[in-house]
């Protein structure tokens, strides 16, 4: 039978500190799965308390992940909390920068490509290592509306986007068989502290929304469906998927 429960699996979450990675941890644990809260400051200790309070199973560690020492570090803390056990793993963390092509620092572009792409292939290895032993894991990472097109002042972002969903597809090409299912959300336009500049600006807003079928800006409620959707038996021939939840915003 299948079955969206996911009582008794154990879940690390990474950008789940806020927006929409907190919200995709949030439905794993409304679901059943006990879960790492991963940021990359205190906070993540304090989101996970939270949980706790409320009943949930629930941990939190602190990690940067543009540090590969500390990063694997804050892996294996993570693995720890969960008893040794890793069945889900969601790459949510991700940073911005704006800056006109021409002008944008290297520094910067270093930053993005860190946190939004290499952070992420080295937890995938790191997950993937886990859930091999295993024989079945559910990897699910975060793309874009930017794997699909390039978008303005963010070439960085746009080129990170765009390799996590090749990564996606490379990673489900050889683990499919070993019973780990990879695939990408794409959120769409979101109202995030990362898009607030694009939220305050009326002629982009009007702009946006004109295109956006569902007329409104999506959140972390809307990513919760689809998470655990991936996370659950039920998406077992599933993998390599880079799913679109936009609001019909690429449709369009």
């Amino acid at each position: 039978m299948v079955t969206f429960d996911l009582t008794g699996k154990k879940a690390i979450v990474t950008g789940s500190t806020r927006g929409l990675g907190r919200g995709m941890a949030e439905g794993l644990m409304e679901a059943g799965a006990e879960v790492v809260i991963m940021g990359t400051s205190e906070k993540a200790l304090a989101v996970a308390a939270e949980y706790t309070e409320k009943g949930y199973l629930c941990h939190g560690v602190a990690a940067d992940l543009g540090n590969r020492e500390r990063l694997a570090e804050g892996f294996q803390e993570a693995l720890e909390k969960l008893g040794g056990t890793l069945d889900i793993f969601v790459n949510a963390a991700g940073i911005q920068k704006r800056h006109f092509c021409e002008e944008f620092p290297m520094e910067d572009w270093d930053a993005v490509i860190d946190v939004n792409l290499n952070a992420v292939f080295m937890l995938c290895q790191l997950a993937g290592r886990e859930m091999m032993k295993q024989g079945y894991g559910k990897i699910i990472n975060v793309a874009s509306m930017l794997s699909f097109f390039g978008g303005f002042t963010v070439p960085a972002y746009a080129a990170s986007k765009g390799a996590v969903a090749q990564l996606t597809k490379a990673l489900s090409n050889e683990w499919a068989s070993k019973g780990i299912n990879v695939n990408a959300i794409a959120p769409g336009y979101m109202a995030t502290d990362m898009n607030t500049a694009l939220i305050n600006d009326q002629g982009r807003n009007k702009e946006i929304l004109g295109r956006i079928p569902a007329k409104r800006w999506g959140s972390g409620e809307d990513m919760k469906g689809v998470t655990i959707f991936l996370a659950s038996q039920a998406s077992d021939y599933l993998s390599g998927a880079i799913i679109p939840v936009d609001g019909g915003y690429l449709s369009k």
